[in-house]
């Protein structure tokens, strides 16, 4: 799987001129996910779905944008209890915001992914911010429906390809058609010959 020539040409036709960086970040994730050979073209199409909206369109792991004040809302309550943030308002929020690829967001995914590939994003949540590490991340998430107990299986298989739905694996239904109709482009653009 490689984007050719003629699926950036694909790319430009939708999403207008591409700057040098998102370039070399769609041409980086897919070797990442080529390089994976579990992955299936409709799978690679939505998690280049998901990176161009989830990073702002620049394919390059991002943090989440907001001020520390906008991340209390991480703090407490019941969105805290659901990432595994501290009950208090001490900064869980904006330390362990979004950032990557796919916006890795709270103490627990920090813990329990940096667990899972051997890295300590929990004392080192800027790591995240490393491609290397922000395509692990992603990939290793998205596959076992580790942010919303949604995987990429469940969508896509055999018998399945469900781009509307897939949304579910990240953050609900938000933005759901929006991210689908990326997918259907960037599908498109991979099975460029």
């Amino acid at each position: 799987m490689q984007m050719t020539k003629a699926g950036f040409d694909v790319l430009r036709q939708n999403f207008g001129k591409l700057n040098e960086k998102q370039v070399n970040g769609i041409n980086f994730l897919v070797s990442a996910f080529d390089a994976d050979k579990s992955i299936s073209y409709p799978q690679a199409a939505y998690m280049l779905a998901t990176a161009w909206h989830e990073t702002n369109k620049t394919m390059q792991p991002i943090t989440e944008y907001g001020s520390v004040k906008y991340f209390d809302k991480y703090d407490t309550g019941t969105l805290a209890k659901r990432l595994g943030n501290t009950p208090a308002l001490d900064g869980d929020g904006f330390k362990y915001r979004g950032r990557g690829y796919t916006q890795i967001t709270g103490t627990d995914n920090y813990k329990r992914v940096g667990k899972a590939l051997g890295i300590d994003l929990f004392k080192n949540p800027d790591l995240a911010l490393n491609p290397d590490i922000a395509v692990k991340i992603m990939i290793y998430c998205m596959k076992n429906g580790v942010f919303t107990g949604k995987k990429l299986s469940d969508y896509f298989n055999t018998s399945t390809k469900n781009y509307l739905s897939a949304r579910r694996i990240i953050n609900g239904t938000d933005r759901a058609e929006k991210v689908a109709n990326y997918a259907v482009i960037f599908e498109k653009a991979l099975r460029c010959p």
